[in-house]
């Protein structure tokens, strides 16, 4: 899609005055408030594992609980047994011991067992979801590093939502109500105060450390976001950036990103430390204070001990909502990022449509119009365009005529505001993702060529096809001789974005995969770019010639040598169709046609005349 059609391009963003390619003003964009539904959407997800969940926070629970009656019973039996009284009184408090420490790790071990278990299945679910999203966001402006960031780091927020906030939080709350339940069968004053310190232990100070690090922590995400998508420009801009001079510039507000999050870092473990302080004496004041009420209340010198020791525990329990909540602040502007994609308005999933509704692979445009923005101009206005099946039909026109939002519209990358395409007789955008490849496909504007064997990124389009479907759609796109002279051949590896090839020999590869696919409606968005006019001629008479008969071909194209023999032309300005005919009417009248064709015939031939 060209620029011209009203789109950024993908991966783009404005330049700063390096000419390094920045966010606006040189930083990453403010992060977004947090939603507050951001959390809801992500654990809708977690119903299927509810009870998974549910019974990982009940061994959490227990886990905590056997902790801390495992203090309170160990505090009893050394206290007593320096009274020096009889073994047997002793005897079921050192099988409790031993009972409760042996429990404790049995739960500790199975509550981690369960919660990974569920939450790891969740994450699938959740990053299958992520991706899905913004695969499907074919004319998306996002960067490739932000949405990897999105990807790995972001949803690593909702696992941690849930083992490193929900379940142990919640263990946490039970706990401390059951131990002021316990504390008030021994001293109902002393219950009364560990109630109190185990609020200001497990909600004030969370709250605190909620209000104290929130700004820093939402914006240590997008930051993470900004570093990826900078290690993406560093890696692949190093040449263009070294070219223009531009690295040093780039390095610099790289690092100054980098720093900025090793600052927002050290502030957030700071402000840690020193709520983690606060809830240790938080701990020792309950402690004091629940042996002061206990000792007024003449409870017994044994039973304060064990009060004391285990309202120490209890606070410590208690204390991990305070991490919880300090957690949750921190994965806050992560869980917006995905939460903007799993309930972003998706559109309607098309239903499959039955193969009786369709009448052959006829393709219909009725007065079609896109645009990109409200406002903008249309990128194609009012275009009509019947295509029946085994037509072959070109689109030209100048940059920025509407040739590359044509495709997208054909192939359901892009829906049209107003009119209607249809292919077989059914709207495109009824037609299920997994099918339409299946009726239009082809090659478009910079086609993606993955790091892997030649063989490999051909058979993308038909996994089935032989050696000799390899051979015939390589030599129609001429490449099947630079295949032979590689020592291994069809096993080559072309490196990442085809690195190890040559611009046109990329080109010609991902024209070959789209001549092996074979779409009944065959579309070819610039099939000759990166060759020269006598290489270009003969690929394109090459792989026309290798469409099967049958097969309509959209050809979209700058160049208008090789047009001759098409059924159609149609010329694109602004969006609009101004011209439509063969390629020797067109040249017989004036017009946009006929004067391009005159210029390209020139510059040919004085290209051909230098050419040894």
């Amino acid at each position: 899609m060209t620029a011209g059609d009203g789109v950024t391009p993908v991966g783009r963003e404005p330049a700063g005055p390096t000419g390094v390619p920045v966010a606006p003003s040189g930083a990453p964009e403010p992060p977004a408030p947090a939603r507050p539904g951001a959390e809801r959407a992500v654990l809708r997800l977690a119903r299927p594992y509810l009870s998974r969940l549910l019974g990982a926070g009940l061994l959490a629970a227990a886990t905590e609980f056997a902790g801390l009656a495992l203090m309170a019973t160990a505090t009893w039996l050394l206290m007593s047994a320096a009274g020096r009284p009889p073994l047997d009184r002793l005897t079921v408090a050192i099988v409790a011991v031993r009972a409760l420490a042996v429990s404790r790790g049995v739960f500790r071990y199975t509550e981690r067992l369960a919660g990974h278990d569920a939450v790891l299945r969740m994450i699938t679910d959740v990053r299958a979801r992520v991706f899905a999203t913004l695969a499907a966001r074919r004319e998306t402006g996002r960067r490739t590093g932000d949405a990897l960031s999105r990807l790995v780091s972001d949803v690593e927020a909702a696992q941690d939502l849930l083992l490193r906030v929900l379940v142990p939080g919640a263990a946490a709350a039970l706990v401390s109500v059951l131990a002021v339940g316990v504390a008030a069968l021994i001293s109902p004053p002393a219950a009364g105060v560990l109630a109190i310190g185990l609020l200001v232990a497990g909600v004030a100070l969370p709250a605190l450390a909620t209000r104290i690090t929130r700004r820093a922590a939402d914006e240590v995400a997008p930051l993470r976001g900004a570093l990826a998508v900078d290690a993406v420009d560093l890696t692949h801009g190093a040449a263009d950036l070294a070219a223009f001079g531009a690295t040093g510039a780039a390095l610099a507000a790289a690092d100054q990103r980098a720093g900025r999050l090793a600052r927002l870092e050290r502030r957030l473990a700071a402000t840690g430390f020193a709520v983690d302080a606060l809830g240790v004496l938080v701990g020792g004041l309950t402690a004091a204070a629940v042996v002061v009420v206990a000792l007024r209340a003449e409870v017994g010198g044994v039973l304060v001990g064990v009060l004391a020791v285990g309202s120490l525990a209890a606070v410590e329990v208690a204390l991990a909502l305070v991490a919880a909540a300090r957690q949750r602040t921190q994965l806050r502007a992560g869980l917006a990022r995905v939460a903007d994609l799993l309930t972003e308005p998706a559109t309607a999933t098309p239903q499959p449509a039955p193969e009786s509704r369709t009448d052959g692979h006829d393709v219909r445009f009725s007065d079609v119009t896109v645009r990109y923005r409200a406002g903008a101009a249309p990128a194609l206005a009012g275009f009509d365009l019947d295509l029946p099946a085994g037509r072959r039909v070109a689109v030209v026109g100048p940059s920025g005529a509407g040739k590359s939002t044509l495709a997208a519209v054909l192939t359901g990358a892009v829906r049209p505001d107003t009119g209607r395409v249809t292919a077989g007789g059914v709207p495109v955008s009824e037609i299920p993702a997994e099918h339409l490849p299946r009726v239009v496909g082809g090659l478009f504007a910079e086609a993606y060529v993955f790091h892997a064997t030649v063989r490999e990124n051909l058979l993308l389009g038909r996994p089935d096809a032989t050696e000799a479907d390899l051979t015939a759609a390589t030599r129609a796109a001429g490449l099947l001789d630079w295949v032979r002279e590689q020592p291994d051949g069809w096993d080559t590896v072309v490196g990442e974005q085809g690195g190890q090839l040559s611009g046109g020999q990329r080109q010609r590869l991902a024209l070959a995969r789209a001549l092996l696919a074979a779409p009944p409606v065959l579309v070819l968005d610039e099939p000759t770019e990166g060759l020269d006019p006598a290489a270009a001629d003969a690929v394109l008479d090459s792989a026309l010639a290798a469409t099967p008969a049958g097969h309509s071909v959209v050809l979209i194209s700058h160049r208008l040598s090789g047009l001759a023999g098409l059924d159609e032309i149609v010329v694109l300005e602004g969006g609009r169709v101004v011209q439509r005919g063969r390629h020797d009417e067109l040249v017989a009248r004036p017009g946009w046609y006929r004067e391009q064709w005159l210029r390209q015939e020139a510059a040919e031939r004085g290209y051909l005349a230098i050419t040894p």
